[in-house]
């Protein structure tokens, strides 16, 4: 005999990692940092960016990878319950739109804020910073995208994203976009610095680990 399981329930989810993820940026900070440190020139913006910011990082954390597809957390009590409203596609395509170089810097120095913090809350003296870089495809002629390595579908535009993270604390850094066709290496040193720059102290060891592909003589030099 098969019992037949009916989810009639009020407030169910499918999601609820969510709860740990927003429990977590709500009770650190991290959302009230955003908030104040992340300004975009249009007032309106500004006031709506933060329930957009929302939407996106819970559908990033779910894994969809479609403004279409955010959709699917309309109806989401868990979602509800944060006060976050989720708009149309095109609404929050528009609010992208507002992102220019200098608010796109913003949000890099919010990261490294974050990252210090977590940092100083390790106590660490020494770190292993990981940096690599890793291929992602994309349908369509997406500004940037061109042709270049791309195992998983040959022949097809990607992007190639160079990142950084902190092995011991398991912690993003930094990183950013590339076009396709760029060379592994390219931009490392200047990484390199930036990361130096935002986080070496005189009591902080850091150690550098890359594979073959960043074996270069501007790396070698901005390193020792």
């Amino acid at each position: 005999m098969i019992n037949k399981i009916e989810f009639s329930t009020k407030n169910l989810t499918s999601n609820a990692g969510l709860l740990l993820l927003l429990g977590h940026a709500s009770k650190n900070g991290i959302f009230d940092l955003i908030d104040h440190d992340l300004v975009f020139e249009n007032g309106s913006t500004n006031k709506i960016k933060m329930n957009h910011i929302k939407t996106m990082l819970c559908g990033n954390f779910i894994g969809i990878d479609k403004l279409e597809r955010l959709k699917l957390l309309q109806s989401d009590p868990l979602v509800n319950e944060f006060a976050i409203s989720i708009k149309e596609p095109e609404t929050l395509s528009l609010f992208l739109g507002n992102f220019s170089y200098k608010t796109t810097q913003m949000l890099r120095e919010i990261n490294f804020k974050l990252f210090r913090r977590l940092l100083g809350m390790s106590n660490r003296k020494s770190i292993t910073i990981d940096i690599d870089s890793s291929v992602v495809n994309v349908e369509g002629h997406q500004e940037g995208a061109v042709k270049g390595y791309n195992p998983k579908k040959p022949g097809n535009r990607c992007y190639n994203i160079q990142f950084a993270f902190c092995d011991e604390i398991k912690a993003f850094i930094t990183g950013f976009v590339r076009s396709g066709n760029t060379y592994t290496a390219n931009g490392a040193a200047e990484m390199i610095k930036e990361i130096v720059a935002q986080i070496k102290t005189d009591d902080l060891g850091i150690l550098f680990r890359m594979d073959s592909g960043y074996f270069d003589d501007d790396i070698i030099e901005t390193i020792e």
